[in-house]
């Protein structure tokens, strides 16, 4: 009986750069499916056990030098429908070589490998990984990390009751006053993804109108929103 292979939409692979053309990044592209692509990795500390490694290795250790993994770049590659992982290796073979890509695998939790393309993810940091800068971010086919992040319910609940705690401190009387507030503060507040605050907003909207009326009727205006003088043009 065939064994059934796994089908999914992300996953995650390395290629070296040694082991890809010149234009990598071109064909990328040509594959046609959205991509992001790390920094180039040339600074992350060798964690193997020190009888795994060379006699020259060790001798670097023992003179208190850092033994570096060969230089790497991290993908996430998000296909259109669910496939097998064998099928996106033979994609990339097909378009960057034989030799190109390694340790491929899917992708459970896609922010997670995101934040991890610089070392920024919590595991990463604990084992005081190299942080790599985000703008040498490569993104591919437009990719947009807020397309794949879902929240579940639990975060729902959270981000809903933050959002009507903020509605409460600053008298905030309607949604356009909500979102002119988290224009400037979101980040403030560890508010990433916008259109996860208007999902919770739509689904809650009756909720929210009570606290806006409420705010509206203890005689509170807008402070966040611009409003435009129709005759000057001029922002109040």
């Amino acid at each position: 009986m065939k064994k059934t292979q796994t089908k999914a939409r992300h996953f995650t692979f390395i290629i070296y750069p040694e082991s890809i053309p010149e234009n990598w990044q071109e064909c990328l592209e040509n594959m046609g499916v959205p991509m992001a692509v790390s920094p180039l990795h040339d600074l992350d500390v060798s964690e193997r056990k020190v009888e795994e490694m060379t006699a020259e290795e060790q001798v670097l250790i023992k003179a208190g030098n850092k033994v570096y993994k060969k230089a790497h770049y991290h993908v996430i590659y998000v296909a259109r429908n669910p496939v097998t992982m064998e099928s996106v290796r033979k994609k990339v073979k097909r378009n960057l070589g034989d030799k190109s890509v390694s340790h491929i695998e899917i992708v459970d939790n896609i922010a997670h490998v995101y934040k991890y393309l610089t070392h920024e993810s919590k595991d990463a940091i604990r084992r005081k990984k190299h942080i790599y800068d985000k703008k040498d971010l490569i993104m591919i086919n437009d990719f947009d990390i807020d397309r794949y992040i879902t929240l579940d319910e639990s975060e729902k609940r959270s981000l809903k009751n933050e959002l009507l705690q903020l509605v409460k401190e600053k008298h905030l009387v309607n949604v356009i006053d909500l979102m002119g507030y988290l224009d400037e503060h979101a980040g403030e507040h560890g508010i990433t993804n916008i259109n996860d605050v208007l999902d919770v907003v739509t689904a809650n909207a009756g909720g929210f109108r009570l606290w806006f009326e409420g705010n509206y009727q203890c005689g509170y205006r807008a402070r966040y929103t611009k409003k435009i003088d129709p005759e000057t043009g001029e922002i109040k």
